[in-house]
């Protein structure tokens, strides 16, 4: 019959078992963090808030999450098309999150011609009917051609290379490569996607993922999808543990969470090994010869990781289907690692130097299940800024266990991997309060973050949940000392580690997509912080206050804010619909606008939409001023000019010490045709006697003299050139260039197609 013991000592204490464990963090492969205190225990000096009702998320049976995944699913058309997607474009449903409230979050990913669309994926909410999106890229998808250029196997090659200079050994391919259409980062394009298979130079199995665009050879993206990372345990002490009887034998299978099973692989690198067993479920000693002591910490970690999930956030499993994954201890010789697999669904942990240190602690475990966790949402690709959070996110969710769990033997705190001592001088791996201090990690944001390893862009996203749960200064938490600094030398007032892991998870969960950066977390914690707290909440800014504490964004002043509104330009005759963007941090109090200096013909209402259609040529400023009830104010100017404006041309603008350009340009015309011609429509406004000279300048260099005017009055030129385009390229940049007589030279830079 089953036996089952909880894994959680200080929530449920069902008769102990004595267990022992070993563990060690990994290296490079991962990292781990611990958070602050629960809220039963609030510190001096903390923000302190409770969740509102109806935004958390609610725990769905893997029957029910498969039905809503069905339903979406059948409406995926429909969905497609309310979006306005392309009529090649297809969606299909990645998960469904329904919140308390009602609310749903359907996560997709996209197809383009039955393409898979990488970094396409997106999120759509409804709440009540009313619905928005967010989307991991914004740019349209299409692309000119859905034949390669590249071959497979030159994709294989140039995937194989990529797999060597960035030292895997032993690479292969095992599947062919297979066409799909990026969007990850600028204009779409067709690509190879191949994954190479091979060993790390630590030992850890290498999994490469190499993007090679299909047109041009050149290789888009390599990153790599491993992701490193009673009983008594050599790092969790005496805790209870789940495990089943089968006859007389005692196996590590975890009854209680979806029978997840721990496995020693006996030194091995492949396969599964053996699942542990016991004859009177008394697991371990404490000592890492004890070949069950591994096993211990590592099916602690991974039911501590499960129930943390389940308890807080309603996850059933790291999938939330209610499947659990497995554990391998004593994995290689003197392998000094641990890593998640998502291939296998397994955790997989070395036994660490000389095979004594074995890298099994709680905060490795939950480090890297929690890679499983962000594979399964927002998927945040492995390389640059997005692959520094997927990182932190795996450090964050290590420290909420640590601190959640509460064991004695290993207290919660903000270091990572303090445990294993992989330094081998007591020092841990890295420090989120200030990430720095480990040589190689960043404190801050800045625009070269995304070059660096993912282990060290992801100091300060680490650094900014420090902040968040703690606030900055010294200060002293379960005996240690942390003094966290802030990048724009400015306090941080912290909200705990409970609330500042609730506002990560919903962030990554139902906002985060495979793309976001830094200035995308920050937006997707703040809808995050505003979904539990409230918009512009006392949580709510210190979310903005952190992320500002990193250089990310700027903090939200108390009062009236307005988002700064750049200067405008609208035609005489069309209609203008510009919304201001504005709020207030005054709980309750009501906005009023007024708009001083508008062009005739337009009009700000009630609600600070500025609407109307121009009737006057001109040039000048506009002051916005908004007011909440209780008295506070703000106010914004900017310019606003009307012109002549055609809705299928391009504006040219010259400077007010030269000739005013109106210049609607459109170029017809075929490449290659001697005949054609390319029409140029211009209308300037010459402002003052003088000298003037139009000409146009084409993608290939060549000058079309279009106007060369000598002295006369200030009076306009309107009028269309015909240009020979025959000899220039489809596409291209032409340029307009305007001289008066000063010899100020303008001109207005534009890609413009020649058509047909």
């Amino acid at each position: 019959m089953p036996r089952r013991h909880h894994a959680t000592p200080r929530r449920r204490r069902a008769s102990l078992i004595a267990l022992t464990t070993a563990g060690t963090l990994l290296t490079l492969g991962m990292q781990t963090g611990a958070a602050s205190a629960a809220p039963t225990d609030p510190r001096p000096g903390r923000i302190t808030a409770t969740p509102r009702a109806g935004a958390e998320p609610t725990a769905l049976s893997p029957a029910r999450r498969a039905s809503l995944i069905k339903s979406a699913q059948t409406a995926a058309g429909t969905t497609a098309q309310r979006l306005g997607l392309g009529g090649q474009e297809k969606l299909v449903v990645k998960d469904v999150i329904k919140d308390a409230d009602g609310t749903t979050h359907t996560r997709y990913e996209r197809t383009y011609a039955g393409l898979p669309v990488l970094g396409g994926d997106l999120v759509v909410h409804d709440k009540g009917g009313r619905t928005t999106v967010t989307k991991a890229s914004g740019a349209t998808l299409k692309v000119p051609s859905l034949t390669p250029k590249l071959s497979a196997s030159n994709a294989t090659g140039k995937a194989l290379a990529a797999s060597k200079k960035a030292d895997v050994k032993g690479s292969e391919t095992e599947k062919a490569p297979r066409l799909v259409v990026w969007a990850g980062t600028g204009r779409p394009v067709l690509a190879w996607e191949t994954v190479v298979e091979g060993v790390q130079e630590d030992g850890t199995p290498s999994e490469l993922q190499v993007v090679t665009d299909a047109t041009t050879g050149k290789q888009i993206m390599a990153a790599e999808k491993v992701h490193t990372g009673t009983g008594t345990g050599q790092y969790v002490g005496t805790v209870p543990l789940g495990t089943t009887q089968s006859g007389s034998t005692y196996q590590l299978t975890d009854p209680g969470r979806a029978g997840h099973k721990t496995y020693d692989l006996n030194q091995g690198t492949s396969g599964t090994g053996t699942l542990f067993t016991d004859d009177n479920d008394v697991w371990g000693n404490g000592l890492p010869s004890n070949r069950q002591t591994a096993g211990v910490d590592v099916a602690f970690g991974a039911a501590a990781t499960w129930d943390y999930y389940k308890e807080v956030y309603g996850r059933n499993g790291i999938r939330n289907d209610g499947v659990a994954a497995y554990s391998r201890a004593h994995y290689g010789s003197s392998y000094v690692n641990a890593f998640w697999q998502d291939s296998c669904f397994c955790m997989t942990y070395g036994d660490g130097s000389g095979n004594t240190h074995p890298l099994t602690a709680l905060d490795v475990a939950a480090h890297e299940m929690s890679h499983g966790v962000t594979a399964a949402t927002a998927n945040l690709t492995y390389s640059g800024e997005s692959g520094g959070l997927n990182e932190a996110t795996s450090d964050i969710f290590a420290a909420a266990v640590e601190f959640y769990e509460n064991l004695p033997a290993d207290p919660g705190d903000y270091l990572v991997g303090e445990k294993i001592d992989i330094n081998g001088n007591g020092t841990p791996l890295r420090y989120m309060d200030k990430p720095s201090k480990d040589g190689s990690s960043s404190d801050s944001w800045s625009s070269t973050l995304g070059s660096l390893d993912v282990h060290y862009s992801s100091g300060p996203a680490n650094h900014f949940f420090y902040l968040l749960s703690e606030g900055s200064g010294a200060k002293t938490i379960n005996g240690v000392s942390y003094n966290s600094p802030t990048s724009d030398g400015r306090p941080v007032t912290g909200i705990g580690i409970t609330n500042a892991a609730a506002i990560w998870y919903r962030a990554l969960t139902t906002y985060m997509t495979s793309s976001t950066n830094y200035a995308g977390a920050r937006t997707a914690t703040l809808s995050a912080a505003a979904d539990l707290f409230g918009a512009y909440s006392p949580t709510y800014l210190a979310v903005a206050d952190a992320w500002a504490g990193i250089n990310v964004g700027n903090r939200i002043a108390l009062g009236v804010n307005v988002a700064p509104i750049a200067d405008q330009t609208s035609g005489i005759g069309q209609a203008v619909s510009l919304q201001v963007d504005a709020y207030t941090t005054n709980s309750g109090a009501g906005l009023t606008y007024e708009a001083t200096g508008l062009p005739d013909g337009l009009s700000i209402s009630p609600s600070g939409l500025i609407s109307g259609t121009p009737t006057t040529l001109g040039t000048g400023d506009v002051t916005l001023k908004v007011t909440d009830s209780t008295g506070a104010s703000v106010t914004d100017t900017f310019s606003w000019r009307i012109a002549y404006i055609y809705a299928n041309a391009t504006r040219v603008d010259i400077p007010d010490n030269g000739p005013a350009v109106e210049s609607p340009v459109t170029i017809t015309g075929r490449d290659g045709n001697a005949s054609a011609t390319t029409s140029v429509y211009v209308n300037i406004v010459h402002t003052y006697r003088g000298d003037l000279t139009v000409d146009l300048v084409g993608p290939n260099g060549t000058v079309y003299s279009l106007l060369n005017r000598s002295g006369g009055s200030a009076d306009n030129v309107d009028q269309t050139f015909s240009v020979n385009a025959s000899a220039q390229p489809l596409n291209g940049t032409w340029k307009l260039r305007v001289q008066d007589r000063a010899s100020i030279d303008v001109g207005y830079i534009q890609n413009w197609q020649l058509t047909p």
